[in-house]
């Protein structure tokens, strides 16, 4: 059962990233070969979000994760709305209520996991705070700016 949530949860991670790409793309207000050498470099960096393959700090991290990009999508749907942009405040706000519900099921599996195993559970999350959870795009690079 797993696998399937891993990999619809996958095909939802990019259809988003479609989604958002696509709707660049036809704006027109992005140099869009500067956003495909972006990503080029971002995928090409790779990403070790230091979960050292243990699934107690694999939950922990992701958890984390969804919600801040739960927050994020969320606050540009408003910024958008607000910027008299109502096509991108959908897109993001579609995709903040998929990320919600995300961070949901991710918060439930640490609950379990603090239920189950309280000692092994505050471990995981004591090493990833000590770790500083970081976001993938932090290591975006244009090939230009610093």
């Amino acid at each position: 059962m797993w696998i399937v949530w891993t990999r619809a949860w996958t095909a939802e991670e990019n259809r988003h990233g479609d989604l958002l790409k696509t709707y660049l793309y036809l704006s027109g207000r992005v140099d869009m070969l500067m956003i495909e050498k972006t990503m080029q470099y971002l995928i090409g960096a790779g990403m070790d979000p230091r979960t050292e393959n243990n699934p107690y700090l694999g939950y922990v991290y992701t958890s984390f994760q969804e919600r801040a990009t739960f927050l994020s999508h969320g606050n540009t749907a408003k910024l958008a709305k607000e910027g008299g942009d109502p096509v991108l405040a959908r897109i993001c706000g579609t995709i903040a209520s998929n990320k919600k519900r995300q961070k949901n099921a991710y918060a439930k599996i640490v609950e379990k996991l603090l239920e189950l195993d309280p000692t092994g559970a505050m471990v995981a999350i004591a090493d990833m705070m000590r770790k500083k959870i970081t976001m993938p795009t932090h290591l975006m690079y244009d090939g230009r700016d610093p």
